[in-house]
């Protein structure tokens, strides 16, 4: 499969804003300042070292946190605003945590992602799809209490999409997987933005990033430091920078994106 293709069509009106967020709890400024907005069609990297806000960010996206100022919108409304069922409808949440303390089923597992949508006759072709575009299908019948970290991952990657929202979230999903499954989940990712889908991805791996996707939100200290293709925000300079690293970025030798190596 290609690693990357061409971006899905973007609309006028963005299913992301964020406007001046900031966010602090417990006497801690996490996230200052922050703007950006993310369209349908659109796979968008936030990048940056550990503590930057990434995941703080995620989270306000996600509406399980509230900006301490500014304004975020997901599809006209601020996401903490939306009712529970509504919201599990709009965007789906992959998050780092995936510790699983009861005895379901893989199946059982992924099934979950269609708890917010009414009974349909998709439900089991959708569940079978994610299965397959995971890798779990021959787990299906495993307790989840069982498997692996990258298995169980996996497995929630699955109930990710089975909850066929328009907009995907995604925080490190690759941290726990092989190099294999971090190639089928990121093309998967790719593949969700071409068919129209509004997705945004924490990694830590700045050239998976480039490679699949169109744009990177370069995090440091709470801020927004760096937005655009992944051809203008990864300098050696701004690498540096942020990470305090000096590195080289070279061209790919097959898909000509940058490939950021360590000196």
């Amino acid at each position: 499969m290609s690693a990357r293709t061409a971006p899905g069509p973007r609309p006028e009106a963005p299913c992301l804003e964020v406007r001046g967020v900031g966010f602090t709890i417990g006497g801690a400024r996490l996230l200052e300042g922050v703007s950006f907005s993310a369209a349908p069609g659109e796979l968008v990297a936030m990048v940056g070292p550990n503590g930057a806000g990434k995941s703080t960010m995620l989270a306000l996206l996600a509406g399980d946190l509230v900006p301490s100022e500014g304004t975020i919108s997901l599809a006209g409304t601020a996401p903490h605003r939306w009712p529970a069922k509504a919201l599990a409808r709009q965007r789906s949440v992959m998050t780092q945590q995936h510790g699983q303390a009861f005895s379901f089923t893989v199946r059982e597992l992924v099934e979950m992602g269609r708890a917010p949508h009414d009974a349909s006759d998709r439900d089991e072709e959708l569940i079978d799809a994610s299965l397959v575009d995971a890798e779990i299908a021959e787990l299906a019948h495993r307790d989840v209490t069982t498997l692996s970290g990258g298995e169980l991952a996996r497995a929630v990657f699955a109930r990710t999409l089975t909850q066929d929202a328009g907009v995907v979230l995604l925080d490190e999903p690759t941290a726990p997987l092989d190099l294999r499954h971090q190639e089928t989940l990121m093309q998967r990712a790719r593949s969700l933005a071409d068919e129209g889908r509004c997705v945004l991805v924490v990694l830590h791996d700045l050239s998976l990033a480039a490679r699949f996707c169109d744009r990177l939100a370069v995090f440091s200290e709470g801020s927004l430091t760096a937005l655009g293709p992944p051809e203008q925000v990864l300098t050696p300079e701004r690498i540096e920078q942020v990470y305090r690293q000096r590195v080289a970025v070279l061209a790919h030798p097959v898909t000509g994106r940058p490939l950021v190596v360590p000196v």
